[in-house]
């Protein structure tokens, strides 16, 4: 593949920061589950399949991860008892990925899953707003526009049980805010328990420079969706993929440095997603929809980063069956890790 950058041991009872101020430790890098969403959709039916957390922690430990990011919806307290002395045992920590509440009624459900999070260990939350993407999702400036009353409605009725947990929310950059407006949002809600989940890669697919998004939300960052990503032309528009770290086109070194330099202490989770490129169709006119006063100049930074590479050098696995997608899957990931261990620094 082509390259072309667009820049010319954790001890489970303390938090990463404070472990980072005192100076005893090399950080390790984290994991979300969804680095391995091949192996966790086929649990318990695929070879090497996994049944629970339990043993996605094991798969950390050897993994040499010091952080799992993974949803504790539905847990109850025993199990979240369990997850609490593996991990403890284990040295890894714990945030937890959660719905945020529809409305005044769901906002039970909602509070056992910052429950279970908390007796398992894990004070952040990682949240979306959207569950798809912005071009996809919204078919006019009338549903965008809701979407935004409505996010900050249920960023709202959330903060009152995150302030008296004593629990703080990340809300990811999930292919729906442009960094602008997620800034707007943080600085709507102003709240020192709302903060950010940066995903390095997600606002490609909005027109958005990674290293922009960046440098405007590390101030708010809590945690990250830690990636490299890699473009290439098609008919519609480009194509966007997650690609092992070191294999792709973001300036990763300048990336983790900004979130340092705003939270020493941050887990840099990977997500390395195994799947086809995803198709960004810039060309069609629905994608412009929510998007009206876009500068132009972002799409043709944009494009001209993407024409690069060839998109045949983008990985599919459309081709392989269930047992060879969760073995690429396992070589991304541990391609990812070695990569951070010896080019950026981690432990």
């Amino acid at each position: 593949m082509k390259r072309r950058t667009f820049l010319a041991s954790s001890v489970a009872t303390l938090t990463a920061s404070e472990l980072a101020a005192a100076g005893s430790f090399k950080q390790k890098m984290g994991l979300t589950i969804w680095s391995y969403g091949q192996r966790w959709r086929n649990r318990g039916q695929a070879r090497e399949s996994w049944k629970d957390a339990l043993d996605v922690l094991e798969h950390c430990d050897s993994l040499g991860a010091g952080c799992l990011q993974i949803g504790v919806g539905g847990w109850s307290n025993d199990f979240s008892g369990k997850v609490r002395d593996r991990r403890e045992s284990l040295g890894i920590a714990l945030e937890g990925q959660v719905g945020l509440p529809e409305d005044k009624a769901d906002l039970p459900r909602f509070q056992s899953d910052l429950e279970a999070s908390r007796e398992a260990g894990g004070t952040i939350l990682r949240a979306v707003c959207l569950s798809g993407r912005r071009y996809e999702n919204m078919r006019t400036v009338a549903q965008w526009k809701e979407f935004q009353e409505n996010s900050l409605y249920r960023l709202q009725l959330a903060e009152p049980i995150l302030r008296k947990a004593r629990c703080k929310l990340a809300l990811e950059n999930h292919k729906d805010w442009r960094a602008d407006e997620h800034l707007a949002l943080m600085k709507k809600l102003d709240s020192e328990w709302i903060g950010v989940t940066l995903d390095f890669g997600n606002n490609l697919s909005l027109l958005d420079h990674p290293h922009r998004v960046a440098e405007m939300l590390a101030p708010y960052v809590l945690t990250t969706h830690f990636k490299d990503m890699a473009m290439a032309p098609y008919e519609d528009g480009f194509l966007l993929s997650e690609v092992p770290v070191g294999n792709g086109q973001l300036d990763l070194a300048s990336m983790v440095a900004t979130c340092r330099k705003h939270n020493p202490g941050i887990w840099f989770n990977l997500e390395m997603i195994t799947r086809d490129p995803l198709k960004v169709p810039v060309y069609k006119d629905q994608y412009w929809v929510t998007f009206p006063d876009l500068p132009a100049r972002d799409l043709a930074d944009t494009l001209r980063i993407a024409k690069v590479n060839d998109p045949s050098s983008l990985p599919r696995i459309q081709h392989l069956d269930t047992a060879g997608r969760i073995a690429f899957e396992e070589e991304n990931v541990r391609k990812s890790f070695a990569y951070g261990k010896e080019k950026l620094g981690f432990a």
